[in-house]
């Protein structure tokens, strides 16, 4: 690992956050930023966004403590709410080589499953050593217990996500689980068993995606 790319993780690693990819594009090393669990929601739940009632709780933390890793390293931060035109973070993704399209159609990583986040990013000018190996997709050894974990089969293999009917569920007392304790499919890939969020931090990315949908193109919950 180079040095600035050890610098970013260790600065990363203080506030819950880790490297989840990392990519050459047009000369820069873009290091991937998402949540490292399971300390990452005692760490966001205890900041100042969280408790001051503002819209956007999770995405100003993001911006605040990303921006203050970048700026040491001569960085740029970067996030899915940038734009338009929004930053390609899924292409960015699956350009690191440990990211795949699912069965069902999100993002699937190597070490985080279903429940892969991308908080934002770091550009750093040249072209830092990736040492990284490419894993294979977890997906082809796995009976893809995600295919039929939707209650109302609106995130399916081989079809297009039915968002319209999955949050017409959340609202029922039926999707009160849903609602509560976070999205099935996600929690039913065994590929997401390191990053189990808590009943609090799964009803905290429900309720922000029940408010506020389509997020931008490189946007995850």
């Amino acid at each position: 690992m180079s040095a600035a790319r050890d610098a970013v993780a260790t600065a990363a690693r203080e506030v819950s956050l880790v490297i989840r990819g990392a990519l050459h594009d047009d000369g820069c090393t873009i290091l991937l930023l998402g949540p490292d669990e399971p300390g990452f929601w005692a760490v966001f739940s205890a900041s100042g966004e969280y408790g001051d009632g503002g819209a956007d709780p999770l995405d100003r933390w993001s911006k605040r403590v990303i921006r203050a890793i970048a700026a040491p390293l001569g960085g740029r931060a970067v996030f899915p709410s940038d734009g338009p035109p929004y930053p390609p973070f899924l292409d960015w993704a699956q350009a690191a080589g440990n990211a795949w399209p699912s069965p069902v159609g999100p993002l699937v990583h190597d070490t985080a499953g279903l429940l892969i986040s991308y908080r934002g990013a770091i550009v750093l000018p040249g072209e830092e050593t990736l040492t990284d190996a490419r894993p294979p997709s977890p997906c082809p050894a796995c009976p893809r217990p995600c295919a039929t974990a939707c209650p109302v089969g609106a995130m399916r293999a081989g079809q297009v996500y039915d968002v319209a009917t999955c949050q017409s569920f959340l609202r029922t007392e039926e999707g009160r689980v849903c609602r509560t304790r976070g999205c099935r499919v996600r929690h039913a890939c065994p590929a997401s068993a390191a990053m189990r969020r808590t009943d609090q931090q799964a009803a905290f990315h429900m309720s922000a995606f029940m408010g506020s949908w389509p997020p931008p193109q490189g946007g995850t919950a």
